[in-house]
């Protein structure tokens, strides 16, 4: 029997693959100059290879990193998908929401418009994605300064708790949270993970009634006329 496509083969005792989303960066066509976005490319970029860059950065259709950590003494291959350019007009497949394990909102604190937009998302997280996908809402750039925040930390956890999923403040110039966010679902995938690897199988054998075989009412006058 082939095993769940979440085990592992010989590195690795889970495959895990996350999904980034929120809106994305762009370019304004006039000035040629960049409109930023929420950041998720920073963000992965500080978590998988632990650098930054003040550049823009987008990407160009889909993007992924790989890491491999350790987590309560299992070794998680995380596989994180960056959907920068293809959401800004709302046209990621539907495959790339039903192969993800796990979903990280993202909005950008100074960005109003990027916090309202996380209802739309998640709107198409409830259309596109598995039923058991987890979840966490993340509140980027909070390294900015408090002139500059738009969204506050309380808005943010309100709408988390309204969907019942985590939420982090992360910056990804400062690396703040930016570890306990990807640890933190991943952790909460395996656990899902290893709980359904230790449900019993069902092992009821069902017997079939074979052509020709006597009902129970005539094997009971048999015997009683015997």
């Amino acid at each position: 029997m082939a095993a769940p496509p979440a085990r592992a083969r010989a590195d690795y005792d889970y495959l895990i693959k996350l999904l980034l989303i929120g809106d994305s960066d762009a370019w304004f066509v006039v000035f040629r100059t960049p409109l930023l976005g929420v950041g998720k490319s920073c963000l992965l970029l500080r978590f998988s290879d632990g650098s930054f860059t003040t550049s823009f950065i987008t990407t160009i259709g889909i993007d992924f990193k790989i890491r491999t950590i350790e987590l309560d003494g299992k070794r998680i291959k995380l596989q994180i998908w960056d959907t920068a350019g293809q959401e800004r007009f709302r046209t990621i497949t539907t495959a790339y929401y039903r192969g993800a394990m796990g979903i990280l909102l993202v909005y950008d604190v100074t960005d109003e418009s990027s916090f309202n937009n996380i209802r739309n998302w998640i709107r198409n997280i409830e259309q596109h994605a598995s039923d058991n996908v987890n979840k966490i809402l993340i509140g980027n750039k909070a390294d900015m300064d408090e002139s500059k925040r738009a969204v506050s930390t309380a808005k943010g956890q309100a709408l988390a708790d309204e969907y019942g999923i985590q939420f982090f403040e992360t910056s990804a110039k400062t690396n703040l949270n930016v570890e306990q966010v990807f640890f933190s679902i991943a952790r909460d995938i395996k656990q899902r993970l290893a709980e359904t690897d230790s449900k019993p199988e069902d092992r009821t054998i069902k017997i079939n009634k074979t052509e020709g075989s006597e009902n129970p009412e005539s094997q009971k006058s048999a015997c009683c006329g015997s």
